[in-house]
């Protein structure tokens, strides 16, 4: 993932409301949202280089989500960051001391964000920026820095986030995650991968011949989850949507 803006309300009929952007090389082979055959519980896309996930859920409602952190000079792990979420999803541990457990080995992984949670606890994790941290009531926003870095997509589809009730229909979530607008220059970050590059990745959606937004995902957690996930190509080309709605079962 790339950008994630979620609303965490754990008091509410529904605790979570989120909508992300898995940006990535077309080339990358992905498998779309749908039930692991190896892990029956697991709803979620695959990387199938790697094996592990950007965004799942399971029938009990647990649920993980990641963002890389965009540093060209941090140190590149041994393992795939798609295991942190996939660890999640196909354990048991509670939040918080699942992201306990990573602190100890966070050194195995280059630079993420991750969220990990169920209906009633929601845990941020950053190595970098210290202990995982439970995270209260709000609204937030990651993308490829800390939660809640100021970059100008993160803003704008954070504030697009707000304006939704729990009761927007799926449509007006896409709307947020499909916006091509581009953030003048000097509004961009600088994180060290020039200024073409910081262009192309200033948008909510991304789009190229090579490298873009390769899903756009919403997922409702309430007594019912519902997952949609729309998948992309080259240039943008819409190649596909999946459902899937059940019944959250108690947590075990």
């Amino acid at each position: 993932m790339c950008l994630i803006v979620f609303s965490w309300q754990p008091t509410s009929q529904q605790p979570l409301r989120l909508a992300a952007n898995r940006d990535e090389f077309y080339a990358r082979p992905t498998a779309a949202l749908d039930w692991w055959a190896d892990a029956p519980q697991v709803l979620a896309g695959r990387d199938l280089q790697a094996g592990g996930t950007w965004l799942g859920v399971t029938r009990s409602g647990r649920f993980a989500a990641l963002t890389n952190v965009r540093d060209l000079t941090q140190k590149q792990g041994s393992r795939s960051r798609g295991e942190l979420t996939a660890g999640f999803l196909t354990g048991h541990s509670p939040p918080l001391a699942y992201c306990q457990q990573l602190a100890e080995q966070g050194g195995d992984f280059t630079g993420f964000n991750l969220l990990v949670g169920d209906h009633q606890q929601l845990v941020y994790f950053n190595p970098r920026e210290g202990a995982p941290q439970v995270l209260a009531a709000g609204t937030y926003g990651l993308s490829n820095a800390a939660l809640d870095t100021p970059w100008p997509k993160l803003l704008r589809t954070r504030e697009g986030l707000l304006g939704l009730s729990a009761e927007a229909r799926l449509e007006d979530y896409l709307d947020l995650l499909a916006d091509p607008t581009r953030p003048a220059d000097h509004h961009l970050p600088d994180t060290g991968i020039g200024l073409e590059w910081e262009r192309l990745l200033g948008s909510a959606f991304i789009h190229s011949g090579s490298y873009g937004t390769r899903a756009s995902s919403v997922l409702r957690i309430g007594a019912e989850v519902d997952f949609f996930e729309r998948s992309f190509g080259p240039h943008g080309e819409n190649v596909g949507d999946v459902q899937q709605r059940f019944v959250r079962e108690p947590l075990i």
